[in-house]
């Protein structure tokens, strides 16, 4: 009686290669479902943007559909427009003004937590967390409030010191000095937070022998935090930095709903503009859509500028 042979097992180096196919791949289908997310509210917007900047689209095309492909002539356009200059111009300068605040203050309340109590500095760090948590938008509404005439409370307080006059009825927004003032006072408000606790946890990595060395040896508290503190928090001060001039060129919340870019354009930056031009008079989206690729590339540059300059010091971010 003849039997058929039994099939040979599967040989564990090809059982092994399915095994290794089948993990690989798990991860990309968990990460699958985002990715796709992912691609459609980002991706495909900036795709839309890019292709829009090269088209005369505007506020006809959102009822009509129909527009035409011009080419390089929207970039031609902001390149020749004197206002888009002097946005870039007050960015840049405003971009500089609330990296050196907001970097300077967080430094500085970075230092103060590790020097207060434990309980002082636990309600501290709390006070921080829900100042960083609140809202741009609900932010910039109550920082109106707080600055409006008549009946604001800086311009009660204000007066009340006589060091300035009486305030009473002066409006911020109105006033090209006091509205970059008072949007700037908002923003490093907002952002000082954020760099204190990122800037506290690295310092509290930094050894305390090396402090109480520096101490020993007749170093005053300033020459310690200069000499001891600051090389360690190099790195994190760095990021920081980088992560401080990505989000401040890029304010728009704060400015629109403070001044709404005013008074007279006054208080126009880049993103303003960029707002102005697609959504307001004929809805040029077209050329909002240029302004927002430039600004994009702007800042490109710049941080490729600023990470370059980082690897030729020999910094590790």
């Amino acid at each position: 009686m003849s039997t058929a042979p039994a099939a040979a097992p599967p040989r564990p180096a090809a059982a092994a290669r399915r095994a290794r196919r089948r993990s690989s791949l798990a991860p990309l289908l968990l990460l699958s479902p985002a990715g796709l997310v992912l691609a459609g509210v980002t991706i495909a917007p900036i795709v839309f943007l890019v292709l829009t900047s090269f088209t005369d689209y505007d506020q006809r095309s959102l009822f009509t559909g129909a527009y035409d492909v011009v080419g390089l002539a929207q970039y031609a356009d902001i390149l020749g427009d004197p206002e888009f200059w002097l946005a870039l111009v007050r960015t840049l300068v405003f971009t500089s003004a609330l990296v050196a605040g907001s970097v300077l203050i967080g430094a500085g309340m970075s230092h103060l937590l590790t020097r207060l109590p434990a309980a002082l500095r636990l309600l501290t760090t709390v006070v921080l967390i829900l100042a960083w948590a609140m809202p741009n938008v609900a932010s910039s509404l109550i920082w109106r409030w707080l600055f409006q005439p008549q009946y604001g409370v800086v311009n009660w307080l204000l007066t009340r010191t006589g060091l300035v006059g009486d305030l009473t009825s002066t409006n911020w927004a109105a006033d090209p000095r006091l509205a970059w003032v008072c949007i700037w006072l908002l923003v490093v408000w907002q952002a000082v937070p954020f760099l204190a606790l990122t800037l506290h946890a690295a310092e509290t990595q930094v050894p305390i022998e090396r402090k109480e060395a520096a101490r020993l040896d007749g170093a005053s508290e300033l020459a310690v935090y200069r000499v001891v503190v600051l090389p360690a928090l190099r790195p994190t001060l760095l990021l920081v930095t980088m992560l401080s001039v990505i989000w401040d060129f890029n304010v728009f919340n704060q400015i629109w709903l403070v001044s709404a870019g005013g008074p007279d354009g006054a208080t126009s930056t880049l993103g303003v503009f960029t707002f102005t031009t697609a959504f307001s008079g004929g809805a040029r989206v077209g050329t909002g859509s240029a302004v927002a690729v430039a600004s994009t590339l702007i800042l490109f540059a710049l941080s490729a500028v600023y990470i370059r300059t980082l690897v030729r010091s020999g910094e590790e971010l």
